[in-house]
């Protein structure tokens, strides 16, 4: 249950009595948020879903993360004592921690304060690469870290990982210092250890609470400002503030946007998290979400393009609710969505001519601007480029060569082999039948995809099946090249190409490449892109492998949605952050009168 306020008082009086800061937070500031699809669990190393990774971001930390309110984001410090000092031409970095940083208090330590030392960081990454772990993050450090990776083959081969066996990449000098070797330079290490699935976690409690996957999804605990306090599995989630937790004062700034005036007069010098409890509540339908918020019952609110109309006018908020003192943080997301087909289904997968041709007349059949139009109401932006709007090697004069042409796609059809029987439906050039499965998630949004899908293999004569999944589903069977079709959106975590370009990359299958593509060029410019810096020469590489997805037809580059963020009036200080997964340690809510 929820910390009561008579628990509270008791949980400060008795940090003042060892010593410890007295916490900020409020138990009576309770900040209301709601999500549309079900968590997954809380393992950082086991997480993939956009929902479970805030709580994940909450609980944990990295050793970087971003500035609140700088523009384009800028790295900073979080439990690391500054930013890394980087030598040997960008392969050896030493990062030196934080001291008195505690893990919240659990019976797993045996009673005694827990302090974060680099070991857990150096326990942390290893288990990215743990193969009975089977994290869909071990892509971030594969190939990385001198000797990881034979680390990680010895434990496939014995079946056990050594977790105390000691190797160059990741070396301790002291309690609160690590040096990293890296085998090149990576020019996004710093990103990536401040991505969530790097954050940190005691060995101590994964080996208490681990279930026969070896995950603590049940059992989070960490450093962060937060604790889970309740979990209710697919309906609530309710985090309360640590008491072990340091906090830090409010202390950004902003020289460009007038509206991070305000917030800076409103915030800063506070000490954080000012917030005592973050309930959030899973609400699938996204009308149920939006009667919740016009009744004051969610404080903060992502209103889905399906809803835009009802709160927003051309990018603004309507007069009527700026009148209540609603709020709007309105931006396009850094994200990709994107229509993959499955390359190792044995119908729509393959690299054969007429393979091709039938991803290519699908992909020059559906009308992704309608779509926007129409399921987005006009709350997303058409792409052109795998790498979207506000990330580091984005080109907004790329212009696809797919193009909507129906009429050219059934020809390709035709031409291949695809051809029309007495019922009017295609086969497949063998003459069997030919259904396309599209599996979307059983919500409005999902069945207003799955009914444009519906149109745009109607106008090919393809018979489409619609399979319908829940979300945590859905990604189980994706990550084992189960599904054939689905719309895939990835959101930036770091803000690089390189995030997006991976999602292509035939490591990465089981991962983070959900449309299972193994192409051997695109998997050598890809690798060549690695080892470059932002520049001319990479974004050379990234044009050609942008070429490639369009003539093999792996997936559909089709929107980034913009994110619109509405607030209730009592809640201050909240802006958007383009890579944050939350920012509820950023805020503050005045007293309800």
């Amino acid at each position: 249950m929820p910390l009561s306020f008579f628990r509270w008082l008791f949980v400060i009086f008795f940090a003042c009595a060892l010593g410890r800061p007295a916490i900020a937070a409020d138990p009576n500031k309770v900040l209301r948020t709601v999500i549309p699809s079900a968590e997954t669990g809380f393992d950082p190393v086991a997480v993939h879903d956009l929902y479970s990774s805030q709580v994940v971001a909450s609980i944990f930390e990295t050793l970087y993360t971003y500035d609140y309110l700088a523009r384009p984001a800028k790295l900073v410090p979080q439990t690391a004592d500054g930013l890394p000092v980087i030598t040997d031409g960008g392969k050896t970095w030493i990062i030196r921690l934080k001291r008195g940083i505690y893990f919240a208090d659990d019976p797993a330590f045996g009673g005694n304060r827990r302090e974060l030392s680099m070991a857990d960081y150096v326990y942390s990454l290893k288990r990215l690469m743990d193969p009975k772990l089977r994290s869909p993050w071990s892509w971030l450090l594969e190939g990385k870290l001198v000797g990881l990776d034979a680390l990680a083959l010895n434990a496939k081969a014995s079946g056990q990982f050594d977790y105390d066996a000691k190797i160059a990449g990741l070396e301790l000098l002291d309690r609160y210092t690590l040096r990293i070797r890296l085998t090149r330079p990576d020019y996004n290490l710093g990103h990536i250890l401040a991505h969530s699935p790097t954050g940190a976690v005691a060995r101590e409690v994964i080996e208490a609470y681990r279930d026969t996957n070896g995950h603590a999804m049940a059992h989070p605990v960490g450093t962060g400002p937060y604790l889970l306090s309740s979990w209710k599995r697919g309906a609530k989630i309710v985090l309360a503030a640590s008491p072990s937790y340091r906090g830090f004062i409010w202390n950004f700034e902003s020289a460009h946007d007038p509206e991070d005036q305000k917030i800076v007069a409103a915030m800063q010098g506070k000490t954080m998290p000012q917030i005592g409890r973050v309930e959030i509540s899973v609400v699938p339908e996204d009308q149920s979400r939006w009667l919740a918020f016009q009744n004051g019952e969610i404080d903060l609110f992502n209103l889905d393009g399906p809803l835009a109309p009802k709160a927003i006018d051309n990018g603004r908020l309507r007069p009527a609710l700026a009148a209540k003192g609603i709020s709007l943080s309105r931006q396009i997301e850094p994200e990709l969505s994107h229509y993959y087909f499955n390359l190792q289904d044995p119908i729509l997968g393959g690299l054969t001519k007429e393979k091709i041709a039938l991803r290519r007349a699908i992909a020059m059949a559906h009308n992704v601007d309608e779509e926007i139009a129409v399921i987005w109401n006009g709350q997303a932006v058409r792409l052109h480029f795998p790498i979207p709007p506000g990330v580091v090697g984005h080109d907004p004069a790329y212009r696809s060569s797919v193009r909507f042409d129906p009429k050219t796609a059934n020809a390709l059809l035709d031409r291949f082999g695809y051809k029309k029987g007495a019922d009017g439906w295609r086969t497949l050039p063998t003459g069997l039948p030919l259904t396309i499965r599209l599996t979307t998630r059983p919500d409005s949004t999902g069945q207003q995809q799955a009914e444009m899908w519906k149109r745009t293999f109607d106008s090919l004569a393809i018979r489409m099946e619609s399979d319908k999944r829940l979300f945590p589903e859905m990604l189980k069977a994706e990550k084992q090249c189960k599904l054939m079709m689905r719309s895939s959106p990835w959101i930036a975590d770091y803000p690089d190409g390189d995030n997006f370009m991976q999602l292509f990359y035939g490591k990465n299958i089981g991962q983070s490449n959900n449309g299972c593509m193994r192409i051997a060029e695109f998997d050598g410019y890809y690798e060549q892109s690695q080892k470059l810096p932002h520049g001319a020469e990479r974004d050379l590489l990234y044009h050609k492998m942008a070429r490639l997805i369009e003539v093999y037809a792996p997936t559909l580059i089709a929107y980034a949605r913009y994110r619109n963020m509405l607030t209730q009036a009592h809640v201050v200080g909240y802006k958007k952050h383009p890579i944050l997964h939350t920012e509820w340690v950023y805020i503050d809510i005045k007293k309800r009168k």
